[in-house]
């Protein structure tokens, strides 16, 4: 009998150490069930070394905004921002992971310090880490030419919001600060972009609000590298439901009423449509901890801090689908040095 278990116990022992080998060989890793930090419930994850490759981030550092736009949906549920040592610290490890273009948003990225601090994550980025592409979206109000002056020649392009070319509509929507215009500040921050040799982009939310303008005209003028032109889009939490800071229900519009407003606007050229199937779950976000934000159940379920368990099992909570992120033309010259844009 001692025999028989002595042979049992032996067996085990091998099938454990092959098991053991062909994880090392093929890279896997059986976690078995990890604890989600969003809700504390278990959840599959079935590698820690991910083949996911974080290509293009979106960086939302900051919640704080002087806007009240009421379908913001990603409102200023904490008012936190990481020491500019540790979102560094983070950005290199991303950089380090495969990252090649970061976007800072918000919130309004120019709240902090006076533009200063997303300033120097974008002089770190480009001149130290070396991205091909570093990139802001902004409402432009905040933004100064002297900011321009100091770090424009490390960013290569600027994407303001803009949803409607009536002063009225954006005081509707809330895009906007008390009696200052809008529309002005846009008008400005192009100029500058011109002058400093930055793209310039173009994002537009459409909703009930807008949903009837003909914008070809002004979006022309303007000449935007890229008009990004977004189906309003909802997320429990965020901009609906119980807990949320916004109430996006108005706002909202059906399939066919995004795909009236792109037919009216399909002459124009650097339009890029996003819907709200394309848009939900294709960008890798990450939030003011450093999280990587999991939308696909319509709410936003954070992952580990980066800083903390690192960037590939940050990653296996992120929920990110990198074929839709593709399909919807998620890589393109995203450098300015590449663009050839006649400044």
């Amino acid at each position: 009998m001692t025999g028989f278990l002595i042979v049992i116990a032996s067996l085990y022992m091998l099938r454990s150490f092959i098991q053991r080998f062909w994880e090392w060989l093929t890279g896997t890793v059986n976690t078995g069930r990890l604890t989600d930090t969003a809700g504390g419930e278990p959840v599959a994850c079935s590698r820690l070394n991910s083949t996911l490759t974080p290509v293009s981030v979106n960086y939302h550092f900051t919640r704080r905004c002087n806007y009240k736009c009421g379908f913001c949906f990603h409102t200023a549920k904490t008012s936190f921002v990481l020491p500019l040592d540790e979102a560094k610290r983070g950005l290199k490890a991303l950089r380090d992971a495969g990252m090649e273009k970061v976007n800072f948003s918000g919130g309004e990225p120019f709240l902090e310090d006076r533009g200063h601090y997303v300033g120097d994550l974008v002089t770190y980025c480009k001149r130290d880490l070396r991205l091909p592409s570093v990139s802001i979206v902004s409402n432009g109000s905040l933004i100064k030419e002297s900011w321009f002056e100091k770090y424009g020649e490390y960013l290569d392009i600027l994407a303001v919001s803009c949803d409607s070319f009536d002063p009225e509509t954006n005081q509707l929507i809330g895009r906007q600060q008390g009696g200052k215009s809008h529309l002005n500040s846009l008008l400005r921050v192009r100029d500058w972009c011109y002058k400093y040799k930055v793209a310039f982009k173009l994002n537009t939310v459409v909703n009930t609000y807008n949903k009837d303008e003909d914008m070809t005209g002004y979006v022309t003028a303007l000449k935007p590298c890229r008009w990004k032109v977004f189906q309003c889009l909802v997320l429990e939490g965020e901009n609906a439901g119980e807990d949320a800071l916004r109430d996006a229900g108005k706002f909202v519009v059906s399939d066919e009423v995004f795909q009236d407003f792109l037919s009216r606007h399909k002459e124009v050229p650097s339009l890029v449509p996003e819907s709200n199937e394309k848009m939900q779950n294709s960008y890798l976000i990450l939030d003011e901890y450093m999280r990587f934000l999991d939308c696909r159940d319509g709410s936003k379920r954070p992952s580990k801090s980066l800083l903390d368990v690192g960037v590939q099992q940050a990653l296996d909570f992120s929920g990110f689908d990198e074929k839709m992120f593709l399909a919807r033309g998620g890589r393109y010259k995203w450098s300015k040095a590449d663009m050839r844009l006649e400044w």
